[in-house]
């Protein structure tokens, strides 16, 4: 892609969350969500294949969808209430309106069908962008609203968490399988949203790391698939090492990064008086596991002659910059000691 047409793109992309990130009116909220995904279809369509042509179209009519029903939410709040005001949102319906809206912009269960097909169709550094950048709009709005349907955001949390562990369990393509962890990783996020608004972000903040982590992860060995990976080690025996660390952080075990989020959420969620939906959140966490240890299987416990079908790569040397995957490796697997520092920010 020419690189003036590139960077018009990513500065719309970065313009549109700036916008969403500054409004308190409604239009304008909807106006910075609009500009993102205009700016990012002619990236996911630059390949001109037709399954990146498919992804951009079943994206496009998605969030087109969900742009509309917060257009139609918004404009039912002022005529009910009178009020544009993102914070003034006083009348149960919009709220609930508004709420699956956002829902399906980002991919919440059970709105989540188009998120794993969609990721599937696209390149990796496109999908990176999907799965981090245009999660900040919507989930900036998310937060800002004070939704009285505390009913609504628990059942979609514990939804998102159980099908992001079912959905990816007999997965082979890593997209998908990244595209199911985010939908269960959202799905915490929102589980614990009315309640610490400040977790939600230490949340979507750790799942932004971990995720940008394994993407790099998988550019570097080119892999798209399980049999891909299990053949990494011949291209980077040293990053084939840690990424099941990554893996593990993802999964949320100690003592690294994931843990942390996973482990403030349940105890917030058992003082609220939720011990069963803890519970269920915690048990869903072990489904993702499940897939995440199937993956450090293929790619650090199988040997040759054992190793699963699949041709050697030549080591030839990357050409890409190793510097952003060497900091957020760095933080995806140390950071679980700063766990005192940030529960002292959170009760601030």
């Amino acid at each position: 892609m020419n690189p003036y047409i590139l960077s018009t793109l990513l500065f719309g992309l970065g313009l549109g969350t700036t916008i969403t990130f500054a409004s308190s009116h409604w239009l304008l909220a909807w106006m910075g969500l609009e500009m993102n995904t205009l700016a990012i279809i002619p990236l996911m369509a630059q390949h001109h294949h037709p399954r990146a042509v498919e992804a951009t179209t079943k994206y496009f009519l998605a969030q087109a969808t969900g742009a509309a029903m917060l257009l139609f939410a918004s404009t039912t709040n002022a005529w009910l209430g009178g009020q544009w005001d993102i914070q003034q949102m006083s009348h149960p319906l919009p709220v609930t309106l508004v709420t699956l809206a956002l829902a399906l912009k980002v991919g919440l269960a059970p709105l989540h069908s188009w998120l794993p097909e969609v990721l599937q169709g696209l390149d990796l550094t496109t999908g990176l962008i999907l799965s981090t950048w245009q999660k900040l709009a919507p989930f900036a709005l998310l937060l800002q609203i004070q939704t009285p349907n505390s009913t609504l955001l628990i059942a979609l949390g514990l939804a998102s968490t159980l099908v992001g562990g079912w959905g990816g369990l007999n997965q082979t393509q890593l997209r998908k399988i990244l595209a199911y962890s985010s939908i269960a990783h959202l799905g915490w996020m929102v589980l614990i949203m009315q309640f610490s608004p400040s977790l939600t972000l230490l949340t979507l903040v750790t799942y932004l790391i971990m995720t940008f982590s394994m993407f790099l992860v998988f550019k570097l060995n080119d892999s798209t698939n399980i049999n891909a990976l299990a053949i990494s080690w011949a291209k980077a025996p040293a990053l084939t090492s840690l990424t099941p660390l990554i893996l593990l952080s993802l999964g949320g075990l100690p003592p690294l990064t994931g843990f942390m989020p996973k482990w403030l959420i349940l105890q917030e969620l058992t003082k609220q008086d939720l011990a069963t939906t803890a519970t269920l959140a915690a048990l869903s966490a072990l489904l993702s596991l499940y897939f995440y240890l199937r993956l450090s299987y293929a790619m650090t416990l199988t040997m040759s002659p054992n190793n699963t079908a699949g041709t050697t790569p030549w080591r030839l040397p990357s050409l890409q910059i190793t510097m952003p995957l060497a900091v957020t490796t760095t933080a995806t697997l140390l950071l679980l000691p700063l766990t005192p520092l940030t529960t002292a920010l959170l009760t601030l």
